[in-house]
C-alpha cells in the first residue's frame, strides 16, 4: 500500500515527527479500538481506516523502517520495507477471547517483526482463519465486582455500568447477598471478525451493617438492655427494617435470650425470613452515688450464690 504514493504515518496516527515510541503505541492503541470493523459494522470506510492505522504503526513502530521513512518518504519503500508485502490485511480474530487480547498481541508482534515476512506470517492467509474456527470456542464471559450498601440489598437497587464502551443499566433485586452472581447475557467480551459475544456476571459485595447481619434468612441483632429491664420486664421501642416497633421483656428474663418477630427480616424470591433479636446488658459507663448504695444494700440481701450451679458442673 505504501509503493503507489506518499503515506504521512505520522499524520494518519495524529502523532508530530519528534513522538517517542510510547507515544505512537497510545496513538496507535486508541485508534485501532475506534476503527475496529466489529465497533462499526458495514462501515467500509473505518475498515480503510483501521488499515492504514495498523500499516502506520507497522512502519513507525520499526526503528529501521521509521528512520527510512523518515529519510526517503514515498520512496522509502525502495530503501527495503514494505509493510504487508502488498497483500492486503487479513487478521486471524478468532484466536482472541476478546478486543484487548488482539491490540495487546498486535503491539507486541509489531514490536519484535524486522521484515515483511513476520507480519505476514502471523495474521495472513485464509488458512489460519480455518484452523481458528476448528479450535474450542474462546471464552468470552467476563465477571465485575459491585459493591451496594446492605439496605441497598435489602430493598433491591439500581446501577449503570460502562462496559466495552457501552452503558448498561442493572436492576439488582431486593435479598442479594455477598457472593450473589447476576448474569447480564451478551454484555461480554466480544470476538473480534466472529461476532461472538460472552455474558458479564456481576458478582456482589455487601458492605456489612454496624447493627445487622444475615444468617440465612434471618436478619439478626443484639439488643441492648439494662439490669432493671431484665429483673423487673419491660416493653422497649426496637428498630425493625420495616420501622419502628415495640418488644416485650418478660421479668425475670436472662442474658442472651433471643425473640423472634416472624417475616420481618431479609427478603427472598417468596417471602421473608424472621427478625431475631439476643438481649445483651448495658451497663452504665459510670454509676451514681444512689445507684452504687442500691447495688450494696441489694448485695447484702442476697441469699445465694450466683455461680453455685455453675461450680457444681464444672467440676471433673
Amino acid at each position: 500500500m505504501g509503493g503507489s504514493g506518499y503515506k504521512d504515518y505520522f499524520n494518519l496516527l495524529g502523532v508530530q515527527r519528534d513522538a517517542t515510541s510510547d507515544d505512537i503505541k497510545d496513538a496507535f492503541r486508541r485508534l485501532a479500538r475506534k476503527y475496529h470493523p466489529d465497533l462499526n459494522s458495514g462501515d467500509a470506510n473505518a475498515e480503510e481506516k483501521f488499515k492504514e492505522v495498523n500499516e502506520a504503526y507497522e512502519v513507525l513502530s520499526d526503528p529501521d523502517k521509521r528512520r527510512k521513512y523518515e529519510q526517503f518518504g514515498q520512496y522509502w519503500n525502495s530503501a527495503g520495507g514494505m509493510p504487508g508485502g502488498g497483500h492486503g490485511f487479513d487478521v486471524d480474530f478468532g484466536r482472541y477471547g476478546n478486543f484487548d487480547d488482539f491490540i495487546n498481541e498486535l503491539l507486541g508482534r509489531f514490536g519484535r517483526a524486522q521484515g515483511p515476512s513476520a507480519f505476514n506470517d502471523e495474521f495472513h492467509g485464509s488458512s489460519s482463519f480455518h484452523r481458528a474456527k476448528q479450535r474450542t470456542p474462546a471464552n468470552l464471559d467476563a465477571e465485575v465486582v459491585v459493591k451496594i450498601t446492605f439496605g441497598e440489598a435489602f430493598r433491591g437497587t439500581e446501577r449503570t455500568l460502562a462496559v466495552n464502551e457501552e452503558r448498561v443499566h442493572v436492576l439488582i433485586p431486593k435479598g442479594v447477598k455477598t457472593g450473589s452472581r447476576l448474569r447480564l447475557k451478551g454484555k461480554g467480551n466480544f470476538q473480534p471478525g466472529v461476532g461472538r459475544r460472552g455474558d458479564l456476571y456481576l458478582k456482589l459485595n455487601v458492605e456489612t451493617h454496624p447493627i445487622w447481619n444475615i444468617n440465612g434468612e434471618q436478619l439478626c441483632a443484639e439488643l441492648p438492655v439494662s439490669i432493671e429491664e431484665l429483673v423487673l420486664g419491660a416493653i422497649v421501642k426496637v428498630i425493625t427494617p420495616d420501622g419502628d416497633a415495640e418488644l416485650t421483656i418478660p421479668a425475670g428474663t436472662s442474658v442472651g435470650k433471643s425473640f423472634r418477630l416472624r417475616e420481618k427480616g431479609w427478603p427472598f424470591p417468596n417471602g421473608r425470613g424472621d427478625l431475631i433479636f439476643t438481649l445483651s446488658l448495658e451497663l452504665p459507663s459510670s454509676w451514681t452515688e444512689k445507684q452504687l448504695e442500691l447495688l450494696k444494700q441489694i448485695k447484702s440481701i442476697r441469699k445465694e450464690d450466683p455461680r453455685e450451679s455453675w461450680l457444681r458442673r464444672a467440676r471433673l
